[in-house]
């Protein structure tokens, strides 16, 4: 499971650094690749953001020790604001109450195929985040409330947020990362959070002024945040101890992150496994394997 969490960060980092302007964004089906732009003011813009975020972490205190992403966020908005890569104009424009649209389900077998993978990374990133976040805050998750009572969760606020015409829901690594970092883990503090999220999605203004964060601020933290989640799934092999020496955790630790991180990917119809759902499938099928050879007392590294 650890090589599965880290390989969620390593996963999202070339976004974070393509964000960030430190790395070309992939040519799309059936276009050329284009040369690298260095561009300098969204390199600037990102690494200061990456700074903050970084010295704040470690040298903020009192109430602004808690809130070291905010603050560098709004450092980085307010930068890229001052060397005009922010579009106020949308801001302006848009109004104070603006109600969300919602629209009804409509069934597609197609569409559904197609999407499927992703119940599968849904699934094992769920897991993970679960065991990462338990880690994290000192409390047996998978225990209290429970991986059963967790995934139920889950799975209802899918169906509920299907029906509304929102897209899927999942726990998300950035939220994982963000508590490492600031070291809040109350509930209550989680739920303020999700109360002002609905707030805000009901204000044109806010939603506005979110959206015109420029890619180059979100490249910078997100920098930090993704290689938070990548060093949790390490802290998940040296917390349980992982013995590297025996050939069975040597293999199965090497082909779960080849198979996530080289680009690998099987195609089943119109439903592709790739990523970090491939290495989930992969992980599982070996520790599987593993687990009935070690019964029939057939691997080499017990004796």
């Amino acid at each position: 499971m650890g090589a599965v969490v880290s390989i969620i960060g390593l996963e999202l980092a070339p976004m974070a650094a393509q964000m960030a302007g430190f790395a070309p964004w992939p040519a799309q089906v059936g276009q050329t690749v284009q040369p690298f732009i260095f561009q300098m003011n969204v390199v600037i813009v990102s690494s200061f953001t990456l700074l903050v975020g970084l010295f704040g972490s470690v040298l903020f205190r009192g109430f602004l020790q808690v809130i070291p992403i905010l603050f560098a966020v709004i450092a980085g908005y307010l930068l890229a604001l001052t060397m005009g890569m922010v579009n106020t104009l949308p801001i302006s424009q848009a109004a104070w109450l603006a109600l969300p649209k919602f629209q009804a389900p409509v069934f597609d077998l197609t569409a559904i195929m197609i999407i499927a993978p992703a119940c599968l990374v849904v699934l094992a990133e769920h897991i993970s985040h679960l065991i990462v976040t338990g880690k994290i805050t000192g409390a047996d998750l998978m225990e209290k409330p429970g991986l059963h009572r967790s995934l139920l969760g889950d799975g209802i606020s899918n169906f509920i947020s299907g029906f509304a015409g929102s897209p899927p829901n999942t726990t998300y690594g950035e939220n994982i990362g963000v508590m490492a970092i600031t070291r809040v883990y109350s509930v209550w503090v989680i739920r303020g959070a999700a109360l002002l999220a609905i707030m805000f999605s009901l204000s044109g203004k806010v939603s506005a002024a979110i959206s015109s964060i420029p890619e180059a601020v979100m490249g910078g933290i997100t920098m930090l945040l993704y290689g938070v989640i990548a060093v949790q799934g390490f802290r998940i092999f040296v917390e349980q101890k992982v013995d590297f020496s025996k050939n069975s955790n040597m293999v199965l630790g090497a082909i779960t992150f080849v198979a996530g991180l080289s680009g690998a990917g099987i195609n089943i119809g119109s439903v592709q496994l790739k990523g970090m759902a491939l290495s989930a499938v992969v992980g599982i099928v070996l520790s599987l394997g593993f687990w009935g050879f070690r019964k029939a007392g057939l691997m080499n590294d017990e004796e």
